[in-house]
């Protein structure tokens, strides 16, 4: 068995968790991977896979959906202009 684990140090892994954590059931027969919430600003993503290609495609995956919630997150919250 393979295995990965990153932590994302951020001001919202809350928000950040909530946002990708419904993907958890949706992975292969050969990757498994858990997203949690280890203090109020860190985020943990560990992934476990059969061979290295699996470990590879769900790394992408992972660090995908994590990059995309965390850009969407920094638009979300961006200052309106005034009128």
């Amino acid at each position: 068995m393979h295995t990965a684990v990153f932590w994302f140090a951020t001001g919202d892994a809350r928000a950040l968790y909530f946002s990708v954590c419904q993907e958890m059931g949706d992975v292969g027969d050969r990757s498994s991977a858990r997203v949690r919430i280890e203090d109020d600003d860190t985020l943990v993503l560990e992934v476990a896979a059969t061979d290295i290609p699996a470990l590879r495609a769900a790394l992408n995956t992972w660090l995908r959906l994590i990059t995309i919630a965390t850009e969407m997150r920094e638009i979300a919250v961006l200052p309106q202009p005034s009128r």
